[in-house]
C-alpha cells in the first residue's frame, strides 16, 4: 500500500527501512527514505507503521 503518494513510498519500504536501518522515528526514517516533506498527509500513517514494526520486532526477539 502506498503511504506517501508524493514520493511513492510504500508500507513495505517503511518496514524494511525500520528493520534494516533501525529508524525509530520519522526524522531517522527521512535519512533513509524521502517521505513526509511534501504535503505531510502521510506523517501520521508513517509513524503508526514505524511503531507497529518496532513492537513486532521487539516481541519477536523476546520469544526467541
Amino acid at each position: 500500500m502506498y503511504v506517501c503518494m508524493c514520493y511513492g513510498v510504500t508500507d513495505k519500504a517503511i518496514k524494511k527501512a525500520v528493520e534494516a536501518h533501525g529508524a525509530g522515528n520519522l526524522r531517522e526514517l527521512r535519512e533513509v527514505l524521502e517521505i513526509g516533506s511534501q504535503c505531510g498527509k502521510c506523517i501520521s500513517m508513517t509513524q503508526q507503521i514505524i511503531d507497529a514494526t518496532i513492537v513486532d520486532e521487539s516481541l519477536f526477539k523476546e520469544v526467541c
